[in-house]
């Protein structure tokens, strides 16, 4: 096996795939990264079994073959050579050399027979769709914030891909707050898949600036996500989803408009007061024109923030300060709506004007 190619895209594609490459004690070659030519196609490849990144390495020349290599020490050695150099990559059965100009090294790899099989998508049968990637990167940023850490509950850890009504929508849920983003409109194919979170963040770190599109496919047990020359394959958790539309409410008593830069800077002052007792803090509406943002008298004191708005009727809410200040980062518009009935109904947020986007949280006890 012999390829040439530059160190600036020899050091990208390693730091796309090097990531995962974190073996497991009872499989060494998953520290490794498989390098195969076949027919000028070049492609690096690791996997820790629940997902594969591939990146399709351009070169300007090569030599047929496959090693594999341990996958930190390669990535580490090319990214400490000079930029601009050509990198001469060859292997004698599992001795591994890389060359450029005055730099030498030899390393230790591993025949390719023992590394797992990757799994692979059926082009066939796979429901496939595509996406901008600046849309796909903030949908995807806004929902996996309310996904869980809980793997006795595997399914609320990975994000809902679901259509309904011909939208694909995205979900995720920890028990205590919901965010839904509409995806696409007019879909024609309709899918149900669990993707984890893991996977998702995987995929968003190997987004570059050059990447204009991405293309998602499904199996029943797989989902492939397509940037450019790289690709992410993952399995998709093996878990039946909570039907978590009826957990959105269809309509409030109280609905106030508040500009988000506001209530994101009173919600951190009032959660610097809010520490010792959990992070909970009091929203509170008080007619004609009063929001109130403060928190519970504790050792540290206590803190109140109000912000002028139209108010209809009155009435206050408890709620987790993190998990306030999470929804209102990744909303967009400068102005949000707050709507809540009473103290024990769930909350929801949502941009003034685009409604694709919805997250609730959970009220904590008064």
């Amino acid at each position: 096996m012999k390829i040439k190619v530059t160190q600036e895209k020899l050091n990208k594609a390693l730091s796309n795939v090097s990531r995962i490459a974190v073996g497991k004690v009872t499989l060494p070659i998953l520290n490794n990264v498989l390098i195969r030519v076949n027919k000028k196609k070049v492609s690096l490849i690791t996997t820790n079994l629940d997902m594969a990144v591939i990146d399709f390495l351009p070169v300007s020349s090569s030599e047929d073959g496959v090693v594999t290599v341990p996958a930190k020490l390669l990535a580490e050695f090319v990214s400490n050579l000079p930029k601009g150099e050509t990198i001469e990559i060859s292997s004698k059965d599992t001795k591994v050399t890389i060359k450029s100009g005055k730099y030498s090294s030899t390393i230790n790899g591993a025949l390719a027979d023992d590394f797992p099989e990757l799994p692979e998508i059926n082009e066939k049968e796979a429901v496939i769709y595509k996406i901008g990637v600046d849309e796909f990167k903030n949908s995807i940023g806004q929902v996996i914030v309310a996904t869980s850490n809980d793997l006795t509950r595997p399914a609320l850890t990975g994000v809902f891909f679901n259509t309904y009504n011909q939208t694909l929508a995205i979900a995720a849920t920890d028990g205590y707050r919901l965010a839904e983003k509409k995806l696409i409109d007019k879909v024609e194919s309709e899918v149900k898949a669990i993707v984890p979170a893991s996977s998702l963040q995987e995929v968003l770190r190997a987004i570059s600036d050059d990447i204009e599109e991405v293309e998602i496919s499904f199996n029943e047990d797989l989902v492939r996500f397509r940037l450019g020359e790289i690709e992410i394959i993952s399995k998709l958790i093996d878990a039946s989803y909570p039907d978590y539309k009826k957990l959105i409410p269809k309509d409030h008593k109280i609905k106030v408009t508040l500009d988000r830069e506001e209530l994101t800077r009173v919600t951190k002052l009032a959660a610097l007061f809010a520490r010792s007792v959990g992070g909970s803090i009091v929203c509170e509406t008080k007619e004609p024109d009063t929001f109130l943002v403060k928190s519970i008298a504790n050792e540290f004191g206590e803190n109140d923030s109000m912000i002028e708005t139209k108010v209809e009727k009155a009435g206050k809410v408890n709620l987790n300060s993190r998990f306030l200040l999470d929804a209102l980062n990744v909303m967009e518009e400068p102005q949000i709506t707050f709507e809540f009935s009473d103290h024990i109904a769930p909350i929801l947020l949502k941009n003034k004007k685009d409604n694709k986007y919805t997250h609730i949280i959970m009220p904590l006890n008064s």
